[in-house]
């Protein structure tokens, strides 16, 4: 009878211990998990902001949905590196896509807009 006390907990030991796994399965909302998903989601967000020398509110704005507090942080750390390490910022090289022009929009013989082309102004129609 004491064998089986004893064994009867290490029967239920792999149960317990496959309840996290059992979750992700199940694809169970895990808030505690999501937290520190955002978190470390917001520090990368708020580093790659100051390598690439962006302002921290223009971080925020781009990022609406990061947590400003993770921003920061992130920001903050990846300042205090590069000033530690003598480091320059790295600058974006790409090119925003142009944007199409909707259907609505009248004028469909404008020129496309080219960034980085020279500025042409658009001449008004002879009426």
């Amino acid at each position: 009878m004491t064998a089986v006390r004893r064994i009867l907990p290490l029967l239920f030991l792999p149960m317990l211990l496959g309840c996290e796994r059992l979750a992700d399965l199940l694809e169970l909302p895990d808030p505690q998990k999501e937290a520190m998903i955002a978190e470390a989601e917001g520090r990368a967000i708020g580093s790659a902001c100051r390598q690439t020398g962006r302002s921290l509110e223009d971080c925020y704005a781009l990022n609406p949905k990061a947590p400003k507090s993770a921003v920061f942080a992130g920001w903050r750390e990846m300042n205090d590196y590069m000033m530690e390490h003598n480091l320059q910022e790295v600058p974006s090289h790409l090119i925003p896509a142009p944007m199409k022009p909707s259907a609505g929009t009248e004028g469909g013989d404008a020129p496309a807009i080219v960034p980085g082309a020279p500025f042409t102004p658009i001449k008004p129609p002879a009426s």
